[in-house]
């Protein structure tokens, strides 16, 4: 499963893995919603549902990464080195516009990618 999250400016693609976490995002799309800059590496946003963990693996985030802070319940795309996390849970891996992450800003949507 693909996912495409897009500013007015930015068009990012992701491929999902296959946890159940991944499949409650996208039951959740399309959304319009707010990406917030976190630390100096992450963007995140906040999706309407927490989302089941109970089988997705941990992430060991790098550039790229698209993952799930269970504590805050928020989706997190970093554009730089993370590393791993606990309770940080890997969604999937963006697959075109790795290197437009760190431009995104406002509003964005995100929907399913064909």
């Amino acid at each position: 499963m693909r996912i495409q999250i897009e500013s007015e400016t930015v068009t990012i693609l992701c491929e999902l893995n296959d946890s159940q976490a991944a499949a409650d995002l996208v039951v959740q799309l399309p959304l319009t919603i707010e990406v917030e800059n976190f630390s100096t590496n992450e963007k995140t946003f906040y999706p309407p549902e927490k989302l089941d963990i109970s089988d997705a693996q941990l992430a060991n985030a790098e550039k790229g990464t698209l993952a799930y802070y269970s504590p805050w319940a928020d989706v997190v795309l970093f554009y730089d080195h993370f590393g791993q996390g606990s309770q940080l849970y890997e969604l999937g891996q963006v697959i075109d516009g790795i290197d437009e992450i760190e431009a995104l800003s406002g509003t964005i949507t995100i929907t399913v990618s064909e």
